[in-house]
């Protein structure tokens, strides 16, 4: 192992900034695709405050608790697997989701949600978890969590689209209020 863990979290925190959010931070453009040169991500972050080797990169590709990275089929680009900002085609195709999926957030913010259901916001989807410790994991990061149940089965009767990114998350554009449930924990 290269980095300890502290580092690894750290250096995989800053990745994902760039490439999800911010990659003019340090000079890159991402394809249309998100995709970026291994290359080029790597000189770009020699000048960073968190500078990297190819070996480095792969650890943190590998390591990733979220699985948030991956390689082009040739290993020669990389680019997060969702949850970007920026303007990017992530080319998924649609799939038929289990029947139900699960949404973490903060307990703040259920009175908008129960108004407005669940929205992307600065990304392009909503992000659904197969399991409840995963969205009890995600809706941690943003203070005291709620668990809320999504009635995929319902949406795709009702005709909405998902779509599953190369690490799991089950992705949709909006989630109106009438297919949730709050979850007791």
């Amino acid at each position: 192992m290269i980095l300890d863990e502290k580092s690894l979290k750290n250096h995989s925190r800053f990745l994902s900034r760039i490439l999800r959010h911010k990659p003019e931070l340090i000079g890159i453009v991402l394809d249309n695709h998100g995709y970026v040169a291994v290359e080029t991500l790597l000189n770009a972050l020699q000048n960073s405050q968190f500078p990297m080797t190819r070996a480095m990169l792969d650890e943190v590709v590998a390591n990733n608790d979220k699985k948030r990275f991956s390689y082009s089929d040739d290993g020669l680009k990389i680019r997060a697997n969702q949850g970007h900002s920026v303007a990017v085609d992530l080319n998924l195709s649609p799939q038929i989701p289990p029947p139900i999926l699960y949404h973490g957030t903060a307990i703040d913010s259920l009175d908008g949600i129960w108004q407005m259901g669940l929205i992307p916001k600065t990304r392009h989807h909503v992000h659904l978890s197969g399991d409840v410790q995963t969205a009890i994991k995600v809706g941690k990061r943003h203070g005291a969590v709620a668990v809320l149940r999504v009635d995929t089965a319902q949406m795709v009767a009702d005709g909405v689209v998902f779509y599953r990114s190369a690490n799991g998350v089950w992705l949709v554009d909006t989630v109106p209020p009438k297919y949730l449930e709050r979850l007791a924990l």
